[in-house]
């Protein structure tokens, strides 16, 4: 439970901030790429109720439990493939907003991997879920049991 139901109260502002989310879902970039950008961004920012979420969601996309458990260490394990690697950095940048020396380092990675409309997507995605943590972190929106 939430300390305000945000949903209900301004339920046309969490349309709006939903209508990226689906924007994203429909761009080429795989479901479970997505999943872990949006579980990533979420263990960053310390946000339960996203974190809960987007480990389901990435479970029913596939994703391997194993993989999901290592998220949190994703650079000192041997799970990730090279694409989930340059998005994963990404999206941490993105999270964090690193100096500029290393975001540029960090883009020439990812562009090695994804065209400029997925890095844009990517980039949406990860900018989003941020906007996201916030709004839950703020109104303690909590997994239900």
């Amino acid at each position: 439970m939430a300390r305000l139901e945000y949903q209900k109260i301004a339920p046309e502002g969490f349309l709006s901030f939903r209508n990226v989310l689906r924007y994203v879902g429909k761009s080429k970039l795989p479901e479970t790429l997505v999943q872990l950008i949006y579980l990533r961004v979420s263990q960053i920012n310390n946000c339960p109720y996203c974190i809960d979420l987007h480990w389901q969601e990435a479970t029913k996309a596939g994703e391997d439990g194993r993989k999901l458990n290592a998220l949190s260490t994703w650079q000192d394990t041997p799970f990730f493939s090279k694409k989930e690697r340059a998005a994963l950095a990404w999206a941490e940048a993105v999270t964090l907003l690193v100096d500029q020396n290393m975001m540029e380092e960090l883009f020439v990675l990812a562009r090695e991997h994804f065209s400029e409309k997925e890095l844009v997507d990517l980039t949406f995605a990860a900018a989003q879920m941020n906007a996201f943590n916030r709004v839950a972190i703020a109104f303690h929106t909590k997994p239900t049991a």
